[in-house]
């Protein structure tokens, strides 16, 4: 290798392993992306308040990769399971009144991010019977087209009145 080659060479290699991969967050973007994810939580209790259980669908990413633990369960179930269950249930429910006692979101990408947080949780059925709950969460949220989406997760029963 000639000496022009091998500087050449050396300067290539220099500027291409210095670049960091696309998906890696910037520290800058990792603020924007956090309360990004967090609005995205927050309008997803909002419209659950306004529209009951089938608020959930458009926070839900529909895709093969999603899955979901709900309270009670010992195992995942898929994206079509919490669609039937959120289909079943709606008319069960007059109110639905959920607000995050804390909530610690990270972003891993630029399309990408955990949260994890405590959950308070007040249903009324149809017979006026109230259900006041605490609820921990930890999941993932992808970005997707339409915004963030919830992609897998568990949610579990901390404490019930």
């Amino acid at each position: 290798m000639n000496h022009n080659n091998f500087w050449t060479l050396f300067v290539l290699l220099s500027v291409f392993s210095c670049r960091e991969p696309a998906n890696v967050v910037k520290e800058m973007n990792k603020k924007d992306i956090s309360d990004s994810v967090r609005l995205t939580l927050n309008n997803y209790f909002a419209d659950v308040r306004k529209e009951g259980l089938l608020g959930e669908f458009k926070y839900l990413d529909s895709s093969l990769d999603f899955f979901w633990v709900p309270p009670g369960y010992s195992s995942s179930i898929s994206y079509d399971s919490v669609a039937s269950i959120l289909r079943k249930y709606q008319a069960f429910y007059t109110a639905i009144e959920n607000s995050w006692e804390s909530l610690i979101v990270t972003p891993l990408t630029n399309e990408l991010a955990s949260y994890s947080g405590r959950i308070h949780s007040v249903t009324t059925d149809t017979s006026g019977a109230r259900k006041d709950i605490t609820l921990v969460e930890t999941g993932l949220v992808i970005k997707r087209k339409g915004g963030w989406k919830l992609l897998n997760g568990q949610t579990s029963v901390v404490t019930s009145k």
